[in-house]
């Protein structure tokens, strides 16, 4: 886990992208386009069921 943002591989080109950065304690996603605001964290078991319910849609 390197703790660098990355952006998603959900993301779309258009300028609409969330970055993801994974680290021990879990993972944070931000907005790309304003990356000094606020970012949501997410425990490991959080983030694997988000994932999960994403992929399902």
């Amino acid at each position: 886990m390197s703790g660098e943002w990355h952006k998603s591989s959900y993301s779309s080109t258009g300028g609409q992208c969330v970055e993801v950065r994974e680290h021990e304690w879990g993972t944070d996603v931000r907005d790309s386009v304003h990356p000094e605001e606020c970012c949501l964290s997410f425990p490991p078991a959080q983030w694997i069921r988000l994932a999960k319910v994403a992929d399902s849609l």
